[in-house]
């Protein structure tokens, strides 16, 4: 087949694999950009999942139906370490510049960009040179006394509310979408959610939209006990049969081209239903296969070339941030779970080890922090990446 018409490669095709079985979740968000238009109460929305189910792609696809309903959206991917002030800030300045294009009164505009340049001046250290000062390229004077009380809740509550409000003036709304929400530092989360639940009550027409790992609802709820009123949890998980046949079908439609019943099984089988994966088998597939349709054959031809190509980029990248002893822990899990998706004790991994439990907490607390294991449940522990342990114990074959 034309790896040039390949539907399957990055960026091709009208809608990637990870959309496909999304509908439910699509259809609801237009439900919530409804109902916080008119006015009325509706809680934020987290979507939960492991990596490769399309969470990232599902949350751009998010932010562009608040664009096209003519809301502001702003998106940002949290990191570990890193403070929420700028990034929120970049988001916002995004979301108030599609705002601004609607607004009638430039004046309350600029009020607005006064007030966020004042929130981002403050991620500037106290007693920093001018030099050294990061500004935020908000061509407005920053305003004084609103947002900038260098008390994360406190700015964030006044900043959200007045962004709220320059969209209400135009009968829309702010949708602010948060990637790897699970990595924002405790502080921030807390002060986030301080925001949300003020929002909440006054009605305002500003939603936000995190996605992260399982674990993140626990997360926040240590933040915020009342986490679990503000957000509506999403699990976002491999595609069942029927969907992940279409994920395959309808880029393969689009080329014209053909795909047997009996490739179809294969492409499940080498994937699991996981949308990452789908899309790595197909492209593969496409480019092996000498001729249309493609078949079984095609499939188990080129699955060398995508399990390589993942064990570089998706399984292999991740395995180098780990440490000796992180690795260590990593292929204990793998072995304790026979490769398969699922958790494993942590006292089972200490005994498999050899090792107390208190001695392996650092490697565990670390590989968390890292985003490669997440606890799935009290004394549990599970890999965030599918068919990880499957990976591990192929390198030691």
């Amino acid at each position: 087949m034309d790896p040039v018409r390949n539907p399957f490669a990055p960026g091709a095709g009208q809608r990637p694999p990870e959309l496909a079985g999304r509908e439910k979740e699509l259809t609801a968000f237009e439900v919530v950009l409804e109902r916080v238009a008119r006015g009325r109460p509706e809680r934020s929305l987290v979507l939960t999942g492991l990596r490769g189910v399309g969470k990232t792609v599902l949350l751009g696809e998010l932010r562009s139906m608040a664009v096209r309903r003519g809301w502001g959206a702003g998106k940002i991917e949290a990191r570990p370490d890193a403070a929420l002030r700028r990034p929120l800030s970049a988001a916002l300045h995004r979301a108030v510049r599609d705002l601004a294009v609607r607004h009638r009164a430039p004046e309350r505009v600029e009020y607005v960009l006064g007030v966020l340049k004042a929130f981002a001046l403050k991620s500037n250290p106290d007693g920093a040179k001018l030099r050294e000062r990061w500004q935020p390229g908000i061509d407005v004077p920053a305003a004084v006394g609103r947002a900038d009380s260098g008390d994360i809740e406190i700015d964030l509550v006044e900043l959200f509310t007045d962004v709220a409000e320059l969209a209400q003036d135009v009968g829309t709304g702010v949708a602010v979408l948060i990637d790897e929400m699970q990595d924002i530092g405790a502080d921030d989360i807390s002060a986030l959610c301080a925001a949300c639940h003020e929002l909440a009550q006054s009605g305002a027409p500003l939603v936000v939209v995190g996605a992260g790992l399982p674990h993140l609802p626990a997360v926040l709820s240590a933040s915020k006990s009342y986490s679990e009123r503000l957000f509506r949890y999403v699990r976002i998980d491999r595609l069942d049969r029927p969907d992940a046949d279409r994920a395959v079908l309808a880029p393969v439609d689009r080329e014209e081209a053909g795909i047997t019943p009996e490739a179809l099984d294969a492409l499940y089988e080498r994937s699991g239903g996981y949308p990452y994966f789908i899309q790595a088998f197909g492209k593969a597939a496409w480019d092996a296969a000498p001729a249309d349709p493609i078949t079984a054959e095609d499939v188990l031809v080129a699955a060398p070339e995508a399990e390589g190509e993942l064990a570089v980029g998706f399984f292999g990248s991740r395995y180098e941030r780990a440490t000796p002893a992180e690795r260590e822990y990593l292929r204990a899990m793998a072995e304790l779970t026979h490769g398969r998706d699922e958790g494993a004790g942590t006292s089972d991994v200490a005994v498999f080890l050899g090792r107390k439990p208190s001695s392996l907490s650092p490697a565990r607390d670390s590989l968390i922090k890292k985003g490669l294991v997440y606890s799935a449940e009290r004394g549990r522990i599970a890999f965030t990446v599918p068919h990880f342990g499957r990976y591990l114990l192929g390198m030691e074959e």
